[in-house]
């Protein structure tokens, strides 16, 4: 099976040549020095038209703002309206984190209700405008989960996992720490998960050494800003 290289596109000006030179699938946000924010409705629609025409696969964040995956009422709702907007403009999948605070030690855990009604917000039942129902879309967790302790991560496989989520996107250590030392606990995450979701290697993964990471790793997709080859 040929190794699904996600190109990770902060606008649609590079999506072209980042289809051409291999990507398979296009994780499309805005602000990536923040890690990414919520593209706009032209850019997803741009970035759909282009993807139809190639045959590669369109995934738009949901993320209101940088900083912490915390999210208030309000911000969920933004995600819930960025994630309807993606959706109805023909997306393959939505991207997004949310985490709380465990209520007895105060670490991060994943927001499971929040997360549940995005979720079904993705994978429900919506008509158009006309009244033609509208096709489900597939769910990445974001990098959100390397926030949490491995412990943690194992929970929210599983919880993820009986949700339905398709995808958990992981650098398998804090970021700015190289692939290679990351290794160890990604094989752990995918040995539990099991099959039950993919779990997407990301952060440090470039054109380079994509097929090495993902041999070692047994993995038959990747992520990055750098996983192709651009000129």
């Amino acid at each position: 099976m040929a190794l699904l290289k996600e190109f990770c596109a902060e606008n649609v000006e590079r999506v072209p040549a980042a289809i051409a030179a291999g990507a398979g699938r296009i994780e499309l946000c805005d602000n990536l020095a923040v890690g990414g924010t919520s593209p706009s409705y032209g850019v997803i629609r741009a970035a759909v038209a282009i993807a139809r025409r190639t045959g590669a696969a369109v995934m738009a964040m949901a993320r209101p703002r940088g900083g912490d995956f915390v999210y208030t009422a309000d911000e969920e709702q933004m995600m819930l309206d960025d994630v309807a907007m993606a959706r109805s403009l023909g997306v393959d999948g939505v991207v997004f984190g949310c985490l709380t605070a465990d209520a007895e030690t105060g670490e991060p855990v994943v927001d499971r209700e929040m997360t549940a009604r995005l979720v079904a917000a993705a994978h429900g039942p919506v008509t158009d405008g006309e009244g033609a129902e509208v096709s489900p879309v597939a769910v990445t967790f974001h990098m959100a989960f390397d926030e949490l302790s491995e412990e943690r991560q194992r929970e929210a496989i599983d919880y993820l996992a009986d949700l339905g989520v398709e995808r958990i996107l992981t650098h398998g250590g804090a970021a700015g720490t190289p692939i290679a030392d990351n290794l160890a606990r990604l094989r752990r995450l995918i040995e539990h998960a099991a099959g039950r979701l993919i779990i997407l290697p990301g952060g440090g993964i470039t054109f380079e050494n994509a097929e090495s990471v993902a041999a070692a790793l047994g993995v038959s997709e990747v992520h990055g800003t750098k996983i192709v080859r651009l000129s």
